[in-house]
């Protein structure tokens, strides 16, 4: 699979669809707007909210807007709990509401969240499928079985991703930046191992690395926490 194009920082712009895979709140669009919202994976850009139109002036018979729904402040300590995760691994990381964009040694990452269904999700980019061997899912099938844990290959919008995905409100500082590590491994193996780096059945080196990794950046919140 090394004649595979993968999707990596420096290449050309390749705009896609991301609707689907990421927050209905972060990519509303207008029912009536021509064309398809597309996204360039460089850099995420068109993923900032729009600036919002005038308010009309309200007519008399008009309804009074209800107002946004208040986060849970569980949910906002967890988003805190994020946020420090992603920092501390990427001090570049940029912010937009829940929606993070950030990249761990050169892998580019997006973590999504939406606080009303209480879900989130961390997914990197990694090939398009029209490109892949004709065997390719298959593998990806069986790394997703034995290689891949706690993140998995996924296939949405035309790409194959490495995802993470865990409810919100049961989401502790520890199985976030496991699942960001792995996700940047599930990518970075793609074509080789397949592996997520945590345990897995075939053995290996991979899991001492990663949980190497995992106990570093945990000691590093923990000492951000204490100063």
């Amino acid at each position: 699979m090394s004649t595979v194009r993968l999707i990596r920082p420096g290449l050309s712009a390749l705009p896609i669809p991301l609707a689907l895979l990421l927050s209905a709140s972060a990519l509303a669009q207008d029912e009536g707007a021509e064309g398809t919202a597309v996204q360039a994976l460089d850099d995420f850009s068109d993923l900032a909210e729009e600036e919002p139109d005038a308010p009309e002036t309200p007519q008399a018979n008009d309804a009074a807007p209800s107002e946004a729904p208040e986060t849970d402040p569980e949910i906002e300590a967890v988003l805190e709990e994020m946020n420090a995760v992603i920092t501390t691994l990427d001090e570049d990381a940029t912010r937009r509401g829940n929606m993070w964009e950030f990249s761990v040694d050169g892998t580019r990452l997006l973590a999504v969240t939406d606080t009303s269904a209480k879900r989130m999700r961390v997914i990197s980019p990694i090939a398009e499928v029209e490109n892949l061997p004709e065997d390719a899912m298959t593998r990806l099938m069986q790394a997703n079985f034995d290689t891949a844990l706690d993140a998995r290959y996924a296939v949405g919008q035309g790409l194959v991703w490495a995802a993470f995905i865990n409810p919100l409100d049961t989401l502790e500082p520890r199985d976030f930046a496991s699942g960001v590590l792995q996700v940047k491994s599930l990518a970075d193996t793609f074509g080789t191992t397949f592996s997520s780096g945590a345990l897995n059945y075939g053995g290996g080196d991979s899991g001492a690395i990663i949980e190497d990794q995992l106990k570093e950046l945990l000691e590093e919140l923990e000492d951000q926490a204490t100063t």
